[in-house]
């Protein structure tokens, strides 16, 4: 064992025993010793998971009850507050970045993100007020989910200052508090049953057979049967909109932001915005007060929203806000769509679609760009029958993802490039987030086709330490490199072939044979049984995923 080891571990011993003395004093003052155990044996079973221990007794020891309830809540709680801390210091670094247009956009980026993540653990807290602790059981994917995001807006912040160092350190030093303490309350709810049970106390169990029927109908268990229909409807052309978008003025407006900005805002009924054919140059964000939107078009190559923004443009813009389209709101459903960015590969990462909405789904749409196309930031999202093409990352992020029975096209990359499909950005192990493609078909565009061999394709490169990726029943091109995989090469960057989770599953076609795949230990050729975690009710919906 290392010097640091034994170090570290002596620290946590010597906290614990701090801790527990304080708890004691105050109970003895009290003379209730039976409450002054019961508090230390649920202090010790919660913080028992947790991998910043000593965070985690300081963050529990102000709880004044013996509620197993008020300990989880407290531990989400102090997560909000550090991260508040954070956007108050990362907001007084503003003077120190004037001078420095990018700089200055990556930390505005980080403030919102920051504005992102308190509203998901505020979100979590309410979530566990509300519950009744038998039944939590039912809202620990959402609390996952949840949690998750604000590890991701955490890991994003300091992402923006890849091109400067120091203030990336700075930031890095600043965000400490907060990052273990978000870890610690999701590791706190991912192990919440295993925690209960020391107590006795024991969860409602789900309904196993109404699981089984929603995964019949091929939908999220979140997918209500009322967006249903009004798909079905939309298909039938027996729909009637809220609102009509019309370039040639055909409609209540002739632009979709300004249809945005007339839509109810933080409604629980679902707003549907029809979108009449054309090709509109607008830069779209359905921002976080603009929930259950439900946008629909002529078709993804007649209704298209476009962009050009890329990292490239002069070194003025961080990848974020190269977004063409960005869905933020919760519950948001695109039909029928393209999104594309046509910065071409010349300006490196340039997104056409930017999604951080939960539980949103897109069905029928195009999303076409090069680099970084398609990034799927946090929160669970659902595709299907859906057109993706790009050449490096092109699908990236750290949500929960299935993209379902769709054609993931791989373009021509700039001479000297190579093709990832992937990069995954899983930062923490007890994060519920991971890209799943299934029944998919990965292919080459027809400009590639005949160079399909000279530019290396790779199914994905783990962009974070736990990169979680599965493709499964899909028909991979002959252009797919033996090996399938490739680390993340660069400046500061760990291959992480121990800690990823890459898998795959009955593909077929020329690009699936697996006799060459990588010899990495975090790789796996799995079995159905396996393979079942991976289906959308169970990655999308299971607490367990």
């Amino acid at each position: 064992m290392s010097k640091k080891v034994i170090i570290a571990v002596v620290s946590i011993i010597l906290v614990v025993g701090i801790v527990a003395t304080a708890i004691a004093t105050v109970y003895h003052k009290r003379g209730d010793n039976t409450d002054l155990h019961k508090k230390i044996n649920i202090m010790s079973n919660f913080c028992l998971y947790t991998l910043y221990q000593e965070s985690c007794w300081q963050t529990l020891n102000s709880v004044n009850s013996t509620d197993p309830k008020e300990f989880i809540a407290k531990a989400i709680l102090a997560a909000e507050e550090a991260t508040n801390k954070f956007f108050n210091y990362s907001d007084s670094l503003s003077i120190q970045v004037e001078n420095n247009s990018l700089t200055k956009m990556a930390l505005e980026d980080c403030k919102d993100m920051m504005n992102y993540a308190i509203d998901s653990f505020k979100a979590s807290y309410s979530n566990v007020y509300d519950s009744e602790l038998h039944n939590i059981n039912v809202s620990i994917n959402d609390l996952r989910t949840w949690l998750s995001a604000g590890i991701s807006y955490q890991q994003s912040c300091l992402d923006g200052f890849e091109h400067n160092n120091n203030m990336k350190e700075i930031m890095q030093k600043g965000i400490i508090v907060a990052s273990e303490l978000t870890r610690n309350a999701l590791t706190i709810v991912t192990n919440l049953q295993n925690i209960l049970s020391k107590f006795d106390f024991q969860l409602n169990i789900t309904n196993a057979r109404k699981l089984l029927a929603i995964e019949k109908n091929n939908y999220p268990s979140w997918f209500t049967a009322k967006d249903r229909q009004l798909l079905t409807r939309i298909d039938n052309n027996n729909l009637k909109p809220n609102a009509i978008v019309a370039k040639n003025g055909n409609g209540q407006f002739n632009t979709i932001g300004a249809a945005l900005v007339a839509a109810p805002k933080n409604s629980n009924v679902r707003h549907v915005i029809y979108i009449k054919v054309g090709i509109y140059n607008e830069y779209i964000t359905v921002d976080k007060q603009c929930t259950n939107i439900l946008m629909y078009g002529d078709g993804p190559r007649k209704t298209i929203v476009t962009g050009r923004k890329g990292v490239k443009d002069g070194g003025r813009i961080t990848t974020w806000q190269t977004a063409t389209f960005s869905a933020i709101g919760n519950g948001f459903i695109a039909k029928s769509m393209g999104f594309q960015s046509t910065a071409g590969p010349e300006k490196h990462q340039a997104v056409a679609l930017r999604i951080q909405s939960d539980k949103s789904a897109f069905f029928n749409c195009r999303i076409d760009a090069y680099q970084d196309t398609l990034y799927n930031q946090v929160n669970r999202q659902f595709f299907r029958n859906c057109v993706i093409s790009g050449t490096i990352d092109f699908i990236f992020g750290d949500s929960s993802t299935v993209i379902q029975n769709s054609l993931i096209i791989v373009r021509r990359p700039m001479d000297n490039q190579f093709n990832t499909v992937t990069a995954q950005g899983k930062d923490y192990i007890d994060e519920n987030t991971g890209i799943v493609i299934q029944n998919c078909k990965i292919v080459p565009e027809n400009k590639l086709f005949i160079d399909r061999f000279k530019f290396a394709t790779y199914l994905g490169r783990p962009w974070k330490k736990f990169s979680t990726t599965v493709i499964m029943e899909s028909k991979l091109g002959d252009f797919i490199r033996p090996e399938g995989w490739i680390s993340f090469e660069g400046p500061n960057k760990n291959n992480y072939e121990e800690t990823l989770y890459y898998a795959e599953y009955n593909n077929r076609g020329p690009g699936s044979n697996l006799n060459e795949r990588v010899n990495w230990k975090g790789y796996h050729k799995i079995n159905r049984t396996t393979a079942m975690k991976f289906t959308i009710q169970s990655f999308l919906s299971s607490k367990e995923n």
